[in-house]
């Protein structure tokens, strides 16, 4: 069986005009290490040096990623495979502490990385990076499986984590920023489902995927909420 724990690696202070209200907003940033038998994965790596301008606009804290894996009784040695749900600045910036390590990404994600005005070129490509370029949905070990969630970005990517008992546990990332949100789609998907009549809001298309998991839990990159269903 799979555990799953939660890492607190820092937040970072959201702008009101990001917000889309009259006050900024502080946000966690949180990484998932799943542990089983032979191996240990880490989902997200947490905020990494930006540049000036960046700093700035975010006023990161951070706890960097060896004191939130020491916490956890886990050295960065101890990790066999990692997973980036996307290569923006507060996902990826553990990423180079970590040479030599399969990172698995989405193909696309890291051809839009690459391009520049994107994140902090130096997170996606320092001495020893080892990307394993993913084009779509792929099972990593037996029981686990990234899934592709775009949205936020183009190339996100949500990790699933099966269970003996049926269900899954699914690590979103930042598919959704808040467990609200997801839980909104996942009605709105509901109500169009058992044909409600329009209008109704609209949802992404990988919730239907999700959905053939059987979910029991989602967790966020950027909530400390846990959506759970209903039933």
């Amino acid at each position: 069986m799979h555990a799953i724990r939660r890492l607190d690696l820092g937040y970072f202070v959201r702008p009101a005009a990001e917000v889309g209200g009259p006050r900024p907003r502080v946000e966690p940033v949180l990484a998932y290490l799943v542990r089983r038998p032979d191996g240990l994965l880490l989902f997200d790596t947490g905020i990494g040096a930006g540049d000036p301008e960046t700093e700035a606009h975010y006023r990161p804290v951070r706890r960097p990623l060896p004191e939130a894996l020491a916490a956890a009784g886990v050295a960065l040695a101890d990790l066999d495979l990692v997973v980036n749900c996307h290569l923006h600045i507060d996902h990826c910036g553990g990423n180079p502490l970590l040479a030599g390590m399969p990172v698995l990404v989405q193909a696309a994600e890291l051809a839009a990385a690459r391009k520049g005005d994107y994140t902090i070129d130096a997170l996606v490509d320092f001495p020893g990076a080892d990307y394993r370029e993913l084009d779509g949905e792929a099972e990593v070990w037996p029981g686990v499986r990234v899934v592709p969630t775009p949205g936020h970005t183009a190339g996100h990517q949500s990790l699933v984590v099966e269970r003996p008992d049926g269900g899954a546990v699914v690590l979103a990332g930042q598919a959704y920023d808040f467990a609200s949100e997801y839980g909104s789609a996942v009605l709105a998907r509901r109500a169009a489902r058992e044909g409600v009549a329009p209008p109704l809001p609209g949802y992404p298309a990988w919730l239907d995927r999700l959905a053939a998991f059987g979910p029991h839990r989602v967790l966020f990159a950027h909530d400390n909420a846990v959506w759970e269903p209903a039933g």
